[in-house]
């Protein structure tokens, strides 16, 4: 896994410390990421230094060191990762005479370095299966290159700090370690505030910083001191893949699809469960991560380790479950049942974490498991990624079922209702419940008013939209923003040929899953030195699950239909057959127990007013209607509350400089 930072700068001398140092404060910065040893690359002709903290997964010896040159010597690189066909390119290019002398170690960091030299950096890059982070010097044209992988599993920060002769390129797998470096100004953007208020995280390329941008899945950067605009390219578009099946759907039976998508995951799983450390899995019961575990177990000798988290409050635990599918499959089984208190616990960890402001609420168990796990193992795979690629959310039927509905209204009438139900507050339309449809369930105001809000898309992207935002209008309530343009909004790809459900799916796919599901999943895991995998996202089974049609995953009403017939060959339906749970916590409780004091500290209206980044008064309205029990609004004050609690610790670190 590891991780990796660096600078390219054009006089080094006016950093006011050495290069040798400020290379090494910014690798301590993410020594988490790699906590068995570090290594270090300087050019100082060149003005490139290049740092490695690295977790020894692969090549336990010191041939498999960071950073590395090539056997031609022309390349130099730092790589955080792992490419789980190595092996296979390492016969390709023996046969092919590509390598001139014998392998130093078995490392996939050599083998990456002798497919540059055979095939160039984008060559290899197509080749390669796996998860990736790349910096790469090319010692020949005096180029930096930067590399992210297809979906965006592994973090890559970029950007240029400072001015004029001291200005500097800084790179790195994290935030932390950029920061470390006496050129970075830590300037807050607002305008990535504005974005992060609606997703609870920073997505696309924005980062909290101004100035510093995340490379996106999929894309190639190159810079250097004589072209120091970054050129970036994409090298694999996801949304390629998604408008591809539009005109190359997969032909065979569903059964076939079935028995192709077993092949697919089986191979995949296989070639992750490649390591020289201890390995295992995390379970949650569910239909994704018991498929991932089955068929680890059906390729393994003895039993897999596995590993699920539990909560004492009704609602919240899935342990039971996943104890019952560990059973049956025979795996090595490791569950811890968490109070409140630890989980509580792991909150004043999460702004140092995730280095920027981070408010999926699920990052608490998601530690949690991850610190577990790292107690017995080193390497765990995950079953993330199965919903967004077999339609797994609800919230895709629901919102195209809805924009059928409402659309056939005129835009005007649709105004006018929604007028209409705004005007009565939410506490009104609870005491009406009784004359309204059983199916709206409890809290009856809080869902009108917000299908209210909903009212008013144009087109089933801006309903969409609408229905994965927290804060609706974050412009209103971060002072001086603009919010960016995104896929979801301003930057959408070209999806044509898609229908609704799809389009959603492949939004998800490009938006939600990196900026947010393996942001939290990569933060949380590195965060105790574990490396986690992700089997559902080798591109070939992203390919073929794009290349079914609709009617092969949402078969019947049936959501991830093929994965599930995949499932049930390994693991009895009744085992799995249950509503969808999530992997929560209670924040909505603790807000209004042992949190509250926390909580009103970071909210109270004086201090919103004095760090000027909010407007005080909708946050204060919507906490002080939290904590009546009439509204429940714990999504978007987790949101101001994990901000404020990162801000915090900028201001200790003597950070006081907004814009």
């Amino acid at each position: 896994m590891c991780g990796f930072t660096g600078y390219l700068a054009s006089n080094t001398e006016l950093m006011g410390q050495s290069p040798e140092y400020v290379l090494q404060q910014m690798a301590n910065a993410i020594v988490h990421r790699g906590p068995d040893s570090d290594g270090y690359w300087i050019d100082p002709q060149a003005g490139i230094g290049l740092a490695h903290r690295r977790l020894a997964i692969l090549e336990l010896s010191p041939a498999g060191a960071q950073p590395m040159a090539s056997l031609s010597g022309r390349y130099v690189l730092a790589f955080n990762g792992e490419i789980y066909n190595h092996l296979r390119l390492r016969d390709a290019l023996e046969r092919e005479g590509k390598v001139s002398a014998n392998w130093r170690g078995h490392s996939d960091t050599e083998t990456l370095l002798t497919g540059f030299d055979a095939w160039g950096i984008e060559g290899t890059l197509q080749r390669a299966i796996g998860m990736f982070s790349v910096a790469v010097w090319d010692r020949a044209d005096r180029v930096l290159i930067l590399a992210r992988d297809r979906l965006g599993e592994k973090p890559l920060y970029f950007g240029w700090q400072g001015q004029g002769r001291g200005a500097v390129f800084l790179f790195g797998s994290e935030l932390s370690a950029l920061r470390r470096h006496p050129a970075f100004s830590a300037e807050v953007s607002r305008d990535a505030l504005a974005l992060y208020m609606r997703h609870n995280c920073i997505g696309g390329e924005q980062s909290i910083y101004n100035g510093i941008h995340k490379l996106a899945p999929g894309h190639l950067l190159s810079v250097s001191l004589a072209r120091p605009e970054p050129q970036m390219r994409a090298w694999w578009s996801g949304a390629d893949v998604a408008r591809r099946s539009v005109v190359q759907p997969f032909a065979g039976s569903p059964e076939q699809a079935v028995d192709t998508l077993e092949a697919l995951l089986r191979d995949a799983i296989a070639q992750q469960m490649m390591a020289d450390v201890p390995l295992g899995a995390f379970l949650s019961g569910g239909i994704d991560s018991s498929t991932v575990v089955a068929l680890m177990q059906s390729q393994s000798s003895r039993p897999v380790r596995t590993f699920s988290m539990g909560f004492h409050e009704e609602g919240y635990n899935e342990a039971e479950h996943a104890k019952a599918v560990a059973k049956h499959l025979g795996t090595d089984h490791t569950e811890m049942y968490v109070t409140a208190q630890q989980a509580l616990d792991v909150i004043p960890k999460l702004p140092t974490l995730y280095s920027e402001p981070f408010a999926d609420s699920s990052q608490i168990p998601t530690f949690l498991v991850s610190q577990l796990a790292r107690q017995h193992v080193t390497v765990s795979l995950s079953g993330d990624a199965g919903d967004e690629l077999f339609c797994g959310y609800t919230r895709y039927q629901m919102t195209a079922g809805l924009w059928g509905k409402v659309s056939r209204l005129p835009l005007p009438l649709r105004q006018l209702a929604a007028g209409l139900i705004m005007a009565l507050p939410p506490g009104a339309w609870d005491k009406m419940g009784g004359v309204l449809p059983s199916a709206l369930g409890a809290r009856v105001g809080d869902k009108l008013h917000k299908g209210a809000a909903l009212l008013g898309s144009r087109s089933v992207a801006d309903l969409y939209r609408g229905m994965v935002s927290h804060w609706a209008d974050p412009a209103s309530v971060v002072l001086g923003a603009r919010e960016p343009a995104t896929v979801l909004a301003g930057a959408a790809p070209d999806l044509q040929g898609l229908g609704d459900v799809e389009r959603m799916m492949a939004l998800d796919m490009l938006s939600y899953l990196p900026d947010d599901i393996l942001a939290k999943v990569d933060r949380a895991a590195m965060g105790v030195s574990l490396e986690t995998r992700v089997p559902f996202l080798d591109h070939r089974i992203v390919e073929f699950a794009w290349s079914l049609p609709l009617d092969y995953k949402l078969r019947n009403g049936v959501t991830k239909w093929p994965l599930r017939q995949v499932l049930y060959r390994h693991v009895p339906k009744e085992l799995i057959e249950r509503p969808k749970m999530g992997f929560g916590v209670p924040i909505d409780h603790w807000l209004r127990g042992p949190l509250r004091d926390w909580a009103e500290s970071l909210l109270s209206e004086s201090r919103l007013a004095q760090e000027g980044f909010f407007n005080p008064a909708p946050i204060r309205r919507k906490w002080a209607e939290h904590l009546s029990g009439h509204r429940n609004w714990q999504y978007h004050l987790w949101d101001v509350l994990m901000f404020q609690a990162w801000f915090e610790i900028e201001k200790v670190r003597g950070v006081e400089k907004v814009t």
